[in-house]
């Protein structure tokens, strides 16, 4: 039997090793792709540290990765529309036959392998110019971002948005605002070389959240009409507590980076006399990845600056271990098998 090399995470113990595993083969409607890049995402590094479970695993070990890109290696019976040696894209996830969104990596085997299967119905092709470091975090890293700024937040050109967290996700925020025509863009961020980032990425403004003048310089920049969105990648409860205070008449305050803390209001009347919102985001939809390829494409996007740092996949504890300690403050590690 043909084997590969899988970083496989075990969920009783959260133990994760780099491992012989039988190489997959494509049933119906599966192709079996050659994996050139992998991204290295918190979710993974939650997984392991036991901050996040699967909900729909069968079996206690799963190779980790939904953030893929390669090229078909072999196609199962009935594909019609790939070719072996087709550059794709694997959307994070996808349904199953109850309609339940299964999360690749989590409930199924992900992408930090050798090869990884996938149906053919989450296949993105990409460009030919595209790296495979960069298609990879697109879905995710990209697509999450997307997903929040242009269909749960919203955003219309002109509108005052602040991104509070600059990291992985909130880095892409700030370049998709930018392409989206809001203004100003305010990033927040107590690091500063997250808040650097912020700036070459497209921010109009970087400010450390944990200053005193923070939620006055917010007034100021949005001339005292307060923020249009307000757009929380960090999951932490002051942050929630801060862009509630600055949101203006019909603000909208987008909860992206997942806590298990409560949200609180403090003034409940002032939120419904200016008509305020929060809204919850996760993840998106396979349209949103289609959308973002299509940017690529046209020149309108480029994710080069995104790429921090590269790994073998027997290096991948050391890439989970310095994303979990933010060392040199990362955009997204990625894996190359």
């Amino acid at each position: 039997m043909a084997t590969m090399r899988a970083a496989r995470l075990n969920i009783t113990d959260r133990t994760l090793s780099v491992t012989d595993v039988p190489r997959p083969t494509p049933g119906p409607g599966q192709v079996l792709v050659r994996v050139k890049a992998a991204g290295v995402c918190l979710s993974d590094v939650h997984l392991i540290d036991g901050g996040l479970s699967p909900l729909y695993l069968k079996g206690d070990t799963v190779t980790l990765g939904h953030e893929v890109a390669g090229v078909v290696e072999e196609t199962g019976p009935d594909v019609v529309d790939v070719s072996v040696g087709d550059r794709v894209a694997l959307q994070a996830g996808e349904h199953d036959r109850r309609g339940r969104v299964l999360t690749r990596g989590v409930d199924y085997d992900g992408g930090w392998a050798e090869y990884a299967l996938a149906r053919e119905d989450t296949l993105v092709p990409i460009p030919d110019d595209l790296p495979f470091e960069q298609a990879a975090i697109i879905p995710d890293a990209v697509s999450t971002p997307w997903a929040a700024v242009t269909t749960t937040g919203d955003v219309r050109p002109a509108e005052a948005v602040c991104v509070w967290g600059v990291g992985g996700l909130g880095a892409h925020a700030v370049q998709l605002l930018r392409l989206a025509g809001a203004a100003p863009i305010i990033a927040a961020d107590p690091d500063e070389q997250a808040r650097e980032r912020a700036l070459a990425f497209g921010a109009d403004v970087a400010l450390d959240s944990t200053s005193a003048d923070f939620l006055t310089r917010i007034g100021q920049l949005t001339h005292g009409r307060g923020l249009d969105v307000a757009f929380d990648f960090a999951g932490v409860p002051i942050v929630r507590e801060q862009a509630v205070q600055v949101l203006g008449e019909h603000g909208r305050l987008v909860l992206v980076g997942l806590t298990n803390k409560p949200l609180e209001v403090q003034d409940g009347t002032r939120f419904s006399y200016l008509r305020q919102q929060v809204l919850g985001h996760y993840g998106s939809e396979g349209r949103d990845v289609v959308q973002l390829v299509d940017l690529v494409r046209a020149g309108r996007l480029d994710f080069s600056r995104s790429i921090s740092g590269v790994f073998s996949l027997e290096q991948a504890p050391e890439a989970v271990e310095r994303l979990q300690n933010r060392v040199g403050s990362p955009v997204r590690l990625v894996l190359r098998p």
